[in-house]
């Protein structure tokens, strides 16, 4: 994982005309530039995680070595598969037969939030719940920031805990099993001054067919 963050960490410091070569048809898998919703933000993204034509397209744009390459294939096969688990996990305990979640949509963001001691208590991410199904988070393992919100509405914060993934369901995990998982409202937090990457695996949706909700 170490590697990982060195290749997310050296693709970030590329001058920006070559990140923004990082672009996708699909919306999601563009370069995300800061802006006036997220100043303190940034992304590069990868859509279509298993495609051996989209990793290709995503380390030719960012004239990634073939090392590089190699380091973020064997992430994403190794993700892939853990997400995969994950989900096959989620069906059987609600007593579900899934054939497959081998097919399903997967995306990468490679984040970076520029912090600065002059942006302490400023917003990196603000308040949301990721769209998809679910959510591997590689977070920083020495800068903090992610807070998720209770049912009582206050905040709590996710220090770095470092070795270990973090996982959230989406939007989509929430309607695949009638409410019974909820989707986790969080944003992430400048509360010191400096740089924050994490990498996000999302596991999106069925490739070719629709999400269906089991019986109550």
């Amino acid at each position: 994982m170490a590697d990982m963050k060195k290749v997310v960490e050296a693709l970030h410091e590329l001058p920006m005309e070559i990140k923004k070569r990082n672009t996708e048809d699909i919306a999601g898998g563009d370069y995300v530039g800061p802006n006036a919703f997220s100043p303190l933000y940034e992304a590069l993204g990868l859509y279509g995680l298993c495609s051996s034509q989209a990793m290709h397209n995503f380390c030719s744009q960012l004239d990634a070595s073939p090392n590089q390459r190699q380091i973020v294939e064997a992430y994403g096969l190794s993700i892939h598969d853990l997400a995969v688990n994950i989900g096959q996990k989620m069906a059987e305990s609600l007593d579900l037969v899934v054939a497959d979640f081998e097919d399903w949509l997967f995306e990468f963001k490679f984040n970076k939030y520029n912090f600065t001691p002059e942006a302490i208590g400023s917003t990196g991410v603000p308040i949301h719940t990721d769209s998809g199904f679910l959510t591997i988070l590689k977070d920083d393992e020495n800068v903090g920031g992610l807070e998720v919100i209770k049912s009582s509405g206050s905040f709590v914060s996710i220090p770095p805990f470092p070795g270990t993934f973090l996982v959230n369901l989406g939007d989509i995990a929430r309607v695949w099993s009638n409410g019974r998982f909820c989707n986790l409202t969080h944003r992430v937090q400048c509360k010191e001054g400096s740089k924050r990457l994490s990498i996000a695996t999302l596991m999106l949706a069925p490739k070719n067919r629709n999400v269906e909700a089991p019986a109550e």
